[in-house]
């Protein structure tokens, strides 16, 4: 598995960067990788099904100058900027191993990333709902699922040193909840791991075995779905 610690300018650059990935392993141009990024800019990001409408303060968001983007991946939405580190993995499907379906991947995934995350805090972390690490019943990471044929991207978040107090300004409650959550608000649902992103990273590799050495980028691929995707109010607020 190679590594791409990569952050792009803009949230559209990123977000492509991450489908652009999977595209070039299906395409046989990479193989697996783990990448890296936390976004300069602060923004909102839908997961592929969401309503905008439903799941969004879209005036709040406005009013700041917040982005509204949806990702390729499914889960709920959620508030990334400075002090979220955000990853990716890039994953063969193998028909008979721990990737062979949604629900296979999701649990050997999570249980690799909570493996990495005890022995980086000493303390017992948990899977709830169905892609989330918590501690103590607080959650810190958040992820999400696409698959093609022949690869996986399973991408998500750690919240690190982020403004858990202006999630609330700008997401409702999300329509849909794991009940773990038992509809308590953001700020009382979240929480900072308090960490420097650089060991929250070396945890990871470590977990997933991965070199230093990073893949091929396909530039034009990644600006294309920046510029014809990513950027377009047909994909990021349709219904």
């Amino acid at each position: 598995m190679k590594l791409l610690d990569l952050t792009l300018p803009s949230p559209a650059e990123n977000l492509a960067c991450d489908e652009a990935l999977l595209d070039a392993a299906e395409a046989g141009e990479i193989g697996e990788c783990l990448r890296f990024w936390e976004s300069p800019e602060l923004f909102i990001v839908v997961g592929y099904a969401n309503k905008v409408a439903a799941e969004v303060n879209a005036t709040a968001c406005e009013a700041h100058g917040f982005p509204i983007l949806r990702r390729c991946s499914g889960g709920g939405t959620v508030v990334q900027g400075p002090g979220c580190v955000s990853y990716a993995i890039v994953l063969r499907i193998e028909e008979t191993g721990p990737t062979r379906s949604i629900s296979a991947s999701n649990q050997f995934i999570m249980e690799r990333n909570l493996t990495a995350m005890e022995a980086l805090l000493n303390q017992a972390v948990c899977i709830q709902g169905h892609t989330d690490l918590t501690l103590e019943g607080l959650k810190f990471s958040g992820n999400s699922q696409r698959r093609r044929r022949q690869f996986l991207l399973f991408h998500g978040t750690f919240l690190l040193n982020f403004n858990l107090a202006l999630i609330g300004e700008l997401l409702p409650l999300p329509s849909v909840q794991p009940e773990y959550r038992q509809r308590r608000d953001h700020r009382q649902f979240l929480t900072n791991l308090n960490l420097p992103a650089e060991r929250v990273k070396e945890a990871l590799q470590t977990i997933w075995g991965v070199r230093t050495d990073p893949p091929t980028l396909r530039w034009d691929r990644i600006s294309a779905l920046a510029q014809g995707k990513y950027s377009t109010a047909a994909w990021n607020l349709r219904c």
